[in-house]
């Protein structure tokens, strides 16, 4: 078998970008941003407003932490789906959910998983609205959120100009590390455990922030850091320039695994479901006048993606971070 050939071989945004590639536009012009192209797929459904349409896939083995509750596996299957309408600028509007169930299953177990995905909905003002079940042979949760944005607050992954500012609303590498310390057995507080079992959708902050008109780009940072900057520079053509010392990385986080892994945290692992977006310089104070934030660093023309060190030297950050298959060097 030539292994070239198998899916594992190539990067999952190398398998998303083919697979788009097959899809074909509505040529009627109600999509107005297709498969593949943000956050969320957007369609055009009235004269001043955009319905936003996302899916996501959580597997047992791959995305639920032993310890993991059954409520914060339905938190999560609905909270990483509920991000990504954030990322738009979106007010949520329904959640729907399938679910592939094991036979071996406590319907106790199902009906906690509905719970907290019913919580994780109340907390972003929606409302779990349908869905579908099937035996699988492991537990596999999809979740499809939508969301309605006015047209002229909807916010995209595109539109960062060189000289803008890079923000993110919290702190990086904090799911990374409790991660970690999950599979190291280390002692950490709930509240740092709870980044990566609980993650808080942003849902209120991206509104808030699209009704400033101050963010020129936005997505969340589900993947991590860098790998998300590398997403944004591949919708821009645009290229950013971070500063260590200005990425916002959580005290416990730096005295469980000290400063340069709290740093390899920060910027390669996923799961901490931030918004990272771009704003004028001139409406940065509109931008923090709604929700808290970080400025990490500046959009450059250049497409590349460096970070200023504590030693002032520029130093190359790296296409990686959290994928679902494939190799980080192959994109």
């Amino acid at each position: 078998m030539d292994r070239s050939d198998l899916i594992s071989s190539i990067a999952e945004r190398e398998l998303v970008s083919r697979l788009c590639g097959i899809f074909s536009q509505d040529e009627c012009g109600s999509i107005m941003a297709g498969a593949g192209k943000d956050d969320c797929a957007v369609l055009d459904v009235s004269e001043d407003e955009c319905l936003v349409i996302t899916t996501d896939m959580l597997h047992r083995m791959t995305d639920f932490p032993d310890i993991m509750t059954p409520w914060q596996i339905g938190w999560m299957s609905a909270a990483v789906n509920l991000s990504d309408v954030a990322s738009m600028g979106a007010k949520p509007v329904g959640f729907l959910s399938a679910f592939g169930v094991t036979e071996d299953m406590q319907l106790g177990e199902a009906e906690d998983i509905s719970r907290g995905m019913d919580a994780c909905a109340k907390f972003c003002d929606t409302s779990v609205i349908g869905g579908d079940i099937d035996l699988h042979d492991e537990l596999t949760i999809t979740g499809t959120a939508l969301g309605m944005v006015k047209k002229e607050h909807l916010l995209r992954r595109t539109g960062a100009k060189p000289g803008d500012l890079v923000c993110v609303t919290g702190n990086t590498g904090s799911a990374g590390a409790a991660l970690l310390a999950i599979q190291h057995d280390l002692d950490v507080s709930d509240e740092l455990l709870n980044t990566l079992l609980e993650p808080v959708p942003r849902t209120d902050e991206g509104q808030k922030l699209a009704a400033t008109d101050a963010v020129t780009s936005m997505m969340d940072t589900s993947d991590g850091l860098a790998m998300s900057l590398y997403d944004l520079m591949d919708a821009n053509g645009t290229g950013f320039r971070i500063y260590e010392d200005k990425i916002p990385i959580d005290d416990e986080v730096r005295s469980l695994v000290g400063d340069d892994d709290a740093l390899e945290l920060a910027l390669y692992t996923g799961g901490d479901f931030e918004l990272l977006f771009t704003v004028s310089p001139s409406m940065l104070e509109a931008a923090k006048s709604v929700c808290y934030l970080n400025v990490v660093g500046e959009v450059i023309d250049d497409t590349l993606i460096t970070m200023i060190n504590r030693g002032d030297t520029e130093v190359s950050i790296y296409r990686k971070g959290y994928v679902h298959l494939g190799r980080f060097d192959n994109i």
